[in-house]
């Protein structure tokens, strides 16, 4: 397919700035793919959909607090580095973003606020990326205790261009969040509430929790009208065996397993046995899907509704199927749908 099969027009007031005033309460397109049909819920209704022994799959990364503000020495100049990964725990050395990156040579050191906290720049990377080591006198947890203080929750600017609000780091956060490694959150899950989670385990249906560890690769424009010749940045995951054994036993079951979120889609895809089953893997992926493609795991999916020529659109269109989804897409715009990361949720069938 060609990239260009995956723009349309998104106005802008449907890029949601906020996130709905309750989680469980964003709105719900549920799409049946054996019908057609398309129906318009709210989130909490999404338990009437599952049964006993179906599984829902999580992906339970934490997003860290990863952009941060310092000071470059000598000129003062204010400098946003963007965390992206850490390449050395024991020295502290980050691949990061800078902005305005011009400014920023090897050999700099950027001062931040009050703080002990200082880093060298080693090496550049790309034309924003740089390659830093924090120079920091301390235990690791002091370092990352301090680090979690000067962070910023890291919304994607380009979407939800506003300053960041005390409520964010809660809400840019789903309620089963347990390892820290995403510098964005996987938004599907961002929906859930206690009580759905619950009211969920009353029916009968297991959960499952794999980690994918969220990278701003996953957001990368693509700039190739043939998407074959697309890469996509790779990004660290797990598979734990109690997760594969829940899967499994849905599977065998001819049960329901839900992918909840594109990213727990890719680390299900990416961790498949011979005999199309869920292996237990821990590891890297740059898996990329788009249509067409055989999905071997999940065979219902939880996602939120994506911008134009997305890579997180490109994988719901291979799920849904391509006509399908172009179709619920002119739809939700029609109805109002809020778009991105704190948007509404599509289930799809």
């Amino acid at each position: 397919m060609k990239l260009s099969e995956f723009k349309f027009d998104l106005p802008e007031s449907l890029l949601a700035q906020h996130p709905a005033k309750n989680r469980d309460e964003s709105r719900l397109m549920v799409l049946h793919r054996d019908s057609g049909k398309i129906e318009h819920r709210i989130f909490k209704d999404i338990i009437e959909y599952f049964n006993d022994g179906d599984a829902l799959v999580l992906n339970d990364t934490k997003v860290f607090p990863a952009r941060l503000y310092g000071n470059k020495e000598k000129t003062g100049a204010k400098i946003e580095v963007f965390l992206l990964r850490e390449l050395n725990t024991e020295i502290h050395l980050w691949d990061v973003l800078v902005d305005p990156a011009r400014k920023i040579r090897v050999g700099n050191k950027l001062y931040f606020g009050e703080s002990d906290m200082v880093a060298e720049v080693i090496d550049n990377t790309t034309s924003r990326g740089r390659t830093i080591k924090f120079l920091f006198d301390g235990t690791d947890e002091e370092f990352y205790k301090a680090l979690h203080d000067l962070g910023e929750t890291p919304l994607p600017k380009e979407v939800i261009p506003r300053e960041t609000e005390a409520s964010d780091k809660e809400r840019y956060q789903t309620i089963y969040a347990k390892h820290t490694g995403a510098v964005a959150a996987p938004s599907a899950g961002l929906h859930f509430t206690r009580e759905v989670m619950k009211r969920l385990e009353i029916k009968g249906v297991d959960i499952a929790a794999v980690t994918l560890h969220v990278g701003l690769g996953t957001f990368r424009p693509v700039d190739v009208e043939d998407l074959t010749k697309h890469k996509m940045d790779s990004e660290n995951f797990i598979v734990p065996t109690e997760a594969a054994t829940i899967v499994n036993k849905a599977l065998d079951a001819k049960k329901r397993v839900c992918a909840v979120g594109t990213t727990t889609m890719r680390a299900l895809e990416s961790s498949v046995s011979a005999n199309s089953r869920l292996k237990p893997n821990n590891g890297w992926t740059d898996k990329f899907i788009f249509p067409p493609h055989e999905f071997k795991i999940a065979n219902t999916l939880l996602t939120n509704f994506h911008t134009p020529e997305s890579t997180l659109m490109m994988m719901t269109a291979a799920f849904a199927g391509y006509e399908f989804l172009v179709e619920a897409y002119k739809l939700a715009i029609k109805e109002k749908y809020k778009f991105f990361s704190y948007g509404d949720a599509m289930l799809i069938l």
